[in-house]
């Protein structure tokens, strides 16, 4: 499996597929060309390097995806918070809220989940 992350406009074409899947090559294309406003080639290029990396699969013309965006974003956030905070959620959500002040809502949100993950 290759390198798990996405640049801003593979992160927009790989939106497209999740959002049209399963979706033809040729439907990607034209999509690709409506809302990217690429080439067909460019399509196939930057295709063909998500299914490198194991997000997608395009067999016999249908392309599909490996992994959800929901498990996808997971992951990412994942290695986020592994990466710059040594695995810590906490701080993580301390160094968040430092600069950006919780809501009751969120605040009530996490509490839920902090809740429901000791039930």
């Amino acid at each position: 499996m290759g390198e798990m992350k996405l640049g801003a406009i593979e992160a927009r074409f790989a939106d497209m597929i999740w959002q049209n899947e399963p979706v033809t090559s040729s439907q990607l294309v034209k999509l690709a060309q409506n809302e990217l406003t690429w080439k067909k080639s460019t399509t196939y290029t930057v295709l063909k390097r998500l299914c490198d990396r194991g997000i997608f699969q395009n067999q016999k013309g249908t392309v599909t995806s490996l992994i959800s965006k929901e498990a996808f974003y997971a992951a990412q956030s994942e290695k986020f918070v592994d990466d710059t905070f040594g695995g810590s959620l906490p701080a993580f959500v301390a160094a968040f809220s430092s600069r950006k002040k919780l809501s009751e809502r969120e605040i009530d949100e996490l509490q839920q989940l902090i809740e429901k993950m000791r039930g």
